[in-house]
């Protein structure tokens, strides 16, 4: 994943506006070295992808790139809206040592808040030095596709207008955005907001397909008959075993499967503070393989769900 303008990228980031410092350079993408880039270059990249301002900026944050390093050092003064805008110093000699590629997280000038997670609530905006709520005028699934794009959400499932997500935080602006929905953000749209007046009015809203974390598996039992072999878990024949799904609390109820990779066994139970447990009384060779589980939940009228990675668990003994 990268964002990216014609002269700068940021590379290899989540969510959207972080990763490592690439430039253009002769048709080819190079990093930039840590000693060659500091905070007012970093003002100004956040400011030219439309990630709003730098929060984080290290050496090696994001990996390293293919090995072809920018040979220059950047002297921005931190108001320039390009990178290319500002003067840069050649070195005669240049070196970066491995592990020092650049990286910058910037803070996302887009956030949805009320709805439960990251990937869902009323649309705020950072603007005009502080965080203001959008107003569902002019709003629709394109504007929200975009956004669900930028947080790095998946695709729109929705955007509801009116008060959904309550009935917003603080000051709220009135928005023609023209999005044709292929836009990494909201402000490639070129988007022309009022100024901000005092709470009012319905909240533009977005729920996107990745509402829901990826939910966690556990083997554990109670009578010391699991241990951690070369190929994962090991239960001895004949102990009993609880597989345990679990995921972050952030909307109550749903339900877990738990499914037998390969097979048509599964089993099916509510979240009770959001966690199910799996008992097997008794381990046998019919037990052994591959189970995922996978959390379910109906919330904003619509259904989601959610796998987990997989636990492979082998059955020894006699």
């Amino acid at each position: 994943m990268y964002l990216s303008s014609a002269f700068v990228r940021l590379v290899d980031g989540a969510p959207l506006c972080s990763g490592r410092v690439e430039v253009k350079s002769n048709q080819s993408w190079a990093s930039v070295c840590e000693a060659d880039f500091d905070w007012q270059d970093a003002e100004v990249v956040c400011r030219e992808l439309g990630c709003g301002a730098p929060s984080v900026l290290q050496g090696g944050l994001y990996g390293e790139g293919e090995r072809l390093i920018w040979a220059k050092e950047f002297q921005c003064k931190g108001d320039e809206s390009l990178l290319l805008d500002c003067d840069t110093l050649s070195r005669k000699e240049h070196t970066c040592t491995p592990g020092n590629d650049v990286g910058l997280t910037c803070i996302d000038r887009t956030r949805l808040l009320q709805g439960g997670g990251r990937c869902a609530g009323a649309v705020q905006l950072y603007l005009f030095g502080d965080w203001v709520t959008l107003m569902d005028t002019e709003w629709d699934i394109t504007q929200a596709a975009v956004v669900c794009r930028q947080l790095g959400c998946g695709s729109a499932i929705s955007a509801p207008g009116g008060f959904l997500f309550g009935n917003g935080t603080g000051q709220v602006v009135r928005g023609s955005i023209p999005c044709i929905g292929s836009e990494w953000s909201l402000f490639e749209c070129q988007p022309i907001f009022t100024s901000p007046t005092s709470s009012c009015c319905s909240n533009a809203g977005v729920i996107c397909s990745d509402l829901l974390q990826k939910p966690d598996i556990s083997l554990a039992d109670s009578m010391g008959g699991v241990s951690k072999g070369h190929q994962g878990p090991e239960v001895f024949r004949g102990h009993s075993f609880t597989i345990t799904c679990s995921i972050q609390p952030h909307y109550p109820g749903g339900s877990f499967l738990l499914t037998f990779i390969g097979s048509n066994r599964t089993q099916t139970q509510p979240a009770v503070n959001h966690s199910s447990a799996f008992l097997f009384p008794a381990a046998d060779d019919s037990h052994q393989g591959n189970y995922s589980c996978v959390y379910e939940i109906y919330i904003f009228s619509n259904h989601f769900s959610s796998e987990s990675e997989l636990l492979s668990l082998t059955v020894t003994g006699n």
